[in-house]
C-alpha cells in the first residue's frame, strides 16, 4: 500500500470482519461434523494429466508477478503430481476482501497470500490450517529456514504460515552528496543524533538532509529497534492486546527525532507516497532517506549518483536491537480436501529451496526465506557487483530475536499505521510530539476495544 487512504479503507474493511469471524467461529462449532462430511463429498479437481489442481491467489505485479509466475510454471513441470494455478488477486486488500466470502469453506483457494499486518486476524479467522500441522507430521526442518522471518509468523511455538516475500527498512544515502558535505561516504550514521548532525551538514538550498514517508511501518521499525513495545500483552503474543504502548519512551524518541530536523529545516516531508519521496531521492532533494530492502536495487540502478546503503537509525541512548520483518506470508486454507491441502504444502517446500530463493531474492529483491540461497553462485555474483544488497541481508541476520523484534500482533493494524500518519503530520505543522503520539495511542486504543468486543 502506498497511500494512507488505503490503510483507511482496509482498516474499516477489517472491523467489518470481526463480526462475520464471531458469527463464522460460533457457526463451525455447532456443525462441524456437516462441514467435514461436505469436506469428504468434494470432487477434487484434477488436470488432463491427472494432476491435483489447486489455486494460489496473490497480490504480487509487476516484476514480482512475472518472477512468481516463472516460479509457479517451474514447479509445476518438476513433478506429477500437482499443478498450482496462481491467481493474481489485486491488492493485498482485494485480495482478503474476496477470501473473506469462501474462507474456511471447500471453495477457498489452497494458498492465499496476506501482507504482515493481516496475520493477527488470520489466526483469529478460522480460515485456516496453521502450517505447523504438516511440519510436524512431515518431520520438515524448520531450523534451514531464517529465525527472524520465522519469528514474526511464529504464534504461541506454532508456525501459522509459511513467509514468502519478505523485506525490511534501510537507510538510503547520496554518497556523492557525502563527499560535497565533507562526511565519510563509507561511514553512514548510525543514531539518532548522528543522523541529525549529517543532516544539517548535507542541507543545501536545493537539497534537504534526510526524510522518512509518513507511513507508520517505519515508525514500528524505529520503536523496535530501540527494544520498545507497540502494544501491551507482550506486543500482543502473550494475549490479545489491550492498548497502545508506542506513545511511550521509544516513541517519543523516534518523534522528538524526527521534530528537531523539522523544526531545524533539514528535513524533507514528501507526503505518503512512496514513489514521491524515492523520486526525491533520485532527484537530489534529500541526501538521505528511509525504504524497503525491496526496493533498493530499483533505486541503485536508477539515481545518477552513487548510493549507500546503511541499518537504520537508533536512539543514542540504548542498543541497536534490529529490524521486525515486513512483506507477506502464504495461509494454506481449512475446509478444504485433503489432497489440495498435501499439493500446498508441496508447493510451500518447493519455495523455500535455495535455488528458487536465489532466483526470487535477485529478480524481486525482496529477502531469501532461506539464508542457503546465498550461497549460490549467482547471488555470490550479484552481491559483487551491488554490495548495498548484503547489507539488508546484514542487518535482518544480526537482528536480536525478541518480544520487539518478533512484531506486534493486533487485528487493528492497518487503522492503528493509519493514526501514526495523522500524528506524524501533525507533528510536521508543529504539534507537541508527546500530544499527537498520545492521541494516537488513543485511537489506536478504541479500535482494539471494539475489535476485542466483536471476537
Amino acid at each position: 500500500m502506498k497511500n494512507s487512504s488505503k490503510f483507511a479503507v482496509l482498516a474499516l474493511l477489517l472491523l467489518s470482519l470481526f463480526a462475520l469471524v464471531a458469527c463464522t467461529n460460533s457457526e463451525n462449532s455447532s456443525s462441524e461434523s456437516d462441514g467435514n462430511e461436505a469436506e469428504t463429498e468434494k470432487e477434487v479437481v484434477t488436470n488432463e494429466e491427472g494432476k491435483t489442481v489447486i489455486s494460489f491467489w496473490h497480490a504480487m505485479s509487476g516484476a514480482g508477478q512475472v518472477s512468481l509466475d516463472a516460479i509457479v510454471a517451474d514447479f509445476n513441470t518438476s513433478q506429477d503430481k500437482y499443478e498450482v494455478q496462481a491467481e493474481f488477486q489485486g491488492s493485498y486488500e482485494e485480495s482478503l476482501t474476496k477470501l473473506r466470502s469462501v474462507g474456511g469453506t471447500k471453495d477457498a483457494p489452497a494458498i492465499t497470500q496476506v501482507f504482515e499486518v493481516g496475520t493477527k486476524y488470520m489466526i483469529d479467522s478460522g480460515f485456516v490450517e496453521p502450517i505447523q500441522k504438516f511440519i510436524d507430521k512431515d518431520k520438515y526442518d524448520i531450523s534451514q529456514l531464517e529465525e527472524n522471518i520465522l519469528n514474526y509468523y511464529t504464534v504461541d511455538d506454532q508456525l501459522y504460515s509459511m513467509p514468502f516475500n519478505s523485506s525490511t527498512p534501510v537507510m538510503l544515502y547520496n554518497k556523492d552528496a557525502f563527499k560535497a558535505a565533507g562526511l565519510d561516504p563509507e561511514k553512514a550514521p548510525e543514531t539518532f543524533s548522528e543522523v541529525i548532525d549529517a543532516a544539517a551538514k548535507l542541507k543545501t538550498d536545493d537539497m534537504k538532509g534526510f526524510s522518512m514517508l509518513t507511513y507508520g511501518w517505519f515508525f514500528e521499525e524505529l520503536v523496535a529497534t530501540q527494544g520498545g513495545l507497540y502494544v501491551d500483552e507482550e506486543n500482543g503474543r502473550a494475549g490479545d492486546a489491550t492498548k497502545a504502548t508506542f506513545n511511550g519512551p521509544e516513541g517519543l524518541n523516534v518523534f522528538r527525532f524526527l521534530d528537531t530536523m523539522n523544526k531545524a529545516g533539514t528535513f524533507g516531508n514528501f507526503g505518503t507516497n512512496w514513489d514521491d519521496i524515492r523520486a526525491a531521492f533520485q532527484s537530489g532533494k534529500v541526501a538521505m532517506y528511509m525504504d524497503s530492502s525491496a526496493g533498493i536495487k530499483g533505486i541503485i540502478d536508477n539515481a545518477p549518483f552513487e548510493v549507500g546503503a546503511a541499518y537504520i537509525p537508533y536512539a543514542d541512548e540504548v542498543k541497536r536491537n534490529g529490524v521486525v520483518i515486513g512483506g507477506a506470508s502464504l495461509w494454506m486454507s481449512k475446509g478444504i480436501a485433503e489432497a489440495e491441502q498435501e499439493a500446498a504444502w508441496e508447493f510451500m517446500k518447493y519455495l523455500t529451496t535455495p535455488e528458487v530463493q536465489a532466483k526470487w531474492h535477485l529478480e524481486t529483491g525482496y529477502f531469501a526465506i532461506n539464508p542457503s540461497a546465498y550461497d549460490e553462485q549467482i547471488v555470490k555474483d550479484a552481491w559483487e557487483a551491488t554490495p548495498q544488497l548484503k547489507v539488508t541481508v546484514d542487518q535482518l541476520q544480526s537482528t536480536e530475536p525478541s518480544i520487539a523484534t518478533q512484531g506486534a500482533l493486533i487485528s487493528v493494524f492497518p487503522e492503528s499505521r493509519q493514526q501514526i500518519v495523522t500524528a506524524l503530520e501533525n507533528l510536521y505543522q508543529g504539534m507537541d510530539p508527546q500530544e499527537v503520539l498520545d492521541t494516537a495511542a488513543e485511537g489506536t486504543n478504541r479500535a482494539i476495544e471494539i475489535a476485542n468486543k466483536t471476537k
